[in-house]
């Protein structure tokens, strides 16, 4: 089984697809999950692995998701209500009264893609930018007409140059520099992507063409407004390694200063005139899918949904203890 997870999370990493390593680090009896037992979640909300049962599991799927929406991990506890041990930094508890009074204790680790520099172009100053950032755990695609592995060799893929052939994430930061090449093109497609960043190397009077340019082409003020040139902090950089280093460190306090969204599984938007998506367990308070529920009772003309099976059963023999707690 861990072999199996390990072998999910390398492929998992190998197609920058975001996910989380969800690992129970301590159980107390009974539960059905022991420690060590490991799960990953993508960001389908799709489970591998083993963390415990029904009624586990979508409370881990949901904090996985969360984790991924922010990039912070969660430690979650899942108790019965007599060992809830209140507000905790760091510690999410969840009442969970199906596991027969065990507790499980999971760590939920999120694993998102690594930044993705898309410098396109020939200069000097993507051959420095491409092994710079390699040194700073960046995945690297370098595109440009003629150029080869020998010129960059550090970069994880190096490409001619076809515009329909970008692709552009919330994670992609686009570097422009074709001296004048290509520029327009490749900005019209990036500016008009949902890339966190795009920069053009380039001297004012370039800088004016292309915009020109671009206006005639139909790129809204807006879109254009999202275009840095001259490319990268201003701090004096004059050589290659310096102007590289200066749109590097640009990158980096964009990405510590702003949130990137994983795309991640959601519950479709809900108003007041649509049928309910979700449901709350009568007998433990958990929150339940109801088109993925598999055990519901009726009542007095309403429909109820369980996490498990042992919620049904309680329900069923005693339903007013449950819609009328003492």
């Amino acid at each position: 089984m861990l072999e199996d997870i390990f072998g999910t999370a390398y492929q998992l990493k190998q197609t920058g697809q975001p996910f989380v390593i969800a690992t129970v680090v301590r159980a107390e009896k009974p539960t059905s999950a022991k420690a060590g037992a490991k799960a990953i979640v993508t960001a389908d909300g799709a489970l591998n692995g083993w963390v415990g049962g029904s009624c586990t599991q979508p409370t881990v799927i949901r904090e996985s998701l969360k984790a991924l929406q922010d990039g912070q991990p969660r430690f979650l506890r899942m108790c019965p209500p007599e060992q809830m041990r209140g507000q905790q930094s760091g510690v999410v508890e969840v009442v969970l009264t199906c596991i027969s009074g065990g507790t499980l204790e999971i760590y939920l680790e999120p694993h998102l893609p690594a930044p993705h520099i898309l410098a396109i172009g020939h200069l000097p100053v993507v051959e420095a930018l491409s092994a710079l950032a390699k040194d700073m755990n960046y995945a690297v695609t370098v595109v440009g007409e003629n150029a080869t592995r020998e010129q960059f060799p550090r970069a994880d893929r190096v490409m001619e140059f076809d515009v329909d052939q970008l692709r552009f994430t919330p994670q992609t930061y686009v570097v422009v520099a074709s001296h004048g090449n290509y520029d327009e093109p490749a900005l019209e497609a990036a500016l008009n992507s949902e890339a966190a960043y795009v920069a053009l190397v380039a001297s004012q009077k370039r800088r004016e063409a292309v915009l020109d340019y671009l206006r005639g082409s139909g790129v809204r003020e807006a879109t254009l407004a999202r275009l840095k040139c001259p490319a990268g902090l201003d701090f004096g950089a004059v050589t290659p390694d310096e102007i590289a280093l200066s749109i590097l460190a640009e990158i980096v306090q964009l990405r510590r200063h702003s949130s990137i969204p994983v795309k991640v599984a959601e519950p479709p938007a809900q108003t007041p005139t649509q049928t309910p998506t979700e449901a709350i367990d009568p007998v433990c308070g958990m929150t339940v899918e109801i088109a993925a529920a598999r055990h519901k009772s009726e009542y007095n003309g309403q429909t109820y949904y369980f996490c498990a099976p042992g919620c049904k059963r309680s329900f069923d023999k005693e339903p007013q203890k449950y819609l009328n707690p003492t």
